[in-house]
């Protein structure tokens, strides 16, 4: 058992830990759309598999793995809830700051979470 503990900690410091972050960027004609999700409490696996590789039917969808969300958000909810689930996560909202308008109050609504301007 002693091995598996110095195992976890070679992983660790070797960086085969996967990032905790991922910005999804999506394009279709009249559609360009980028989000960061940071990851609060999802389980990674989970996290990377489903919540990092959406399903967007006629759109070109590009993700990239991340330590940490980039700054130039125009807004962040922050501690989103993922519906009907107990996971939370940061959304931060690149783009079109004027979408802050629906943005903000789905983030307060519909994912209980905060909305911040960076």
């Amino acid at each position: 058992m002693r091995w598996l503990g110095g195992w976890l900690l070679l992983m660790l410091l070797s960086g085969q830990v996967l990032a905790q972050a991922c910005v999804v960027h999506s394009q279709a004609e009249r559609l360009d759309v980028k989000v960061c999700q940071q990851n609060r409490n999802i389980p990674q696996k989970l996290f990377n598999d489903g919540f990092c590789q959406p399903t967007l039917a006629g759109q070109k969808v590009d993700v990239q793995y991340v330590d940490q969300c980039p700054g130039g958000a125009f807004g962040v909810c922050s501690n989103a809830q993922v519906a009907n689930m107990p996971y939370r996560q940061d959304i931060h909202y690149y783009g079109i700051a004027t979408d802050a308008a629906y943005l903000q109050p789905y983030c307060e609504t519909q994912s209980q979470g905060k909305w911040l301007k960076p």
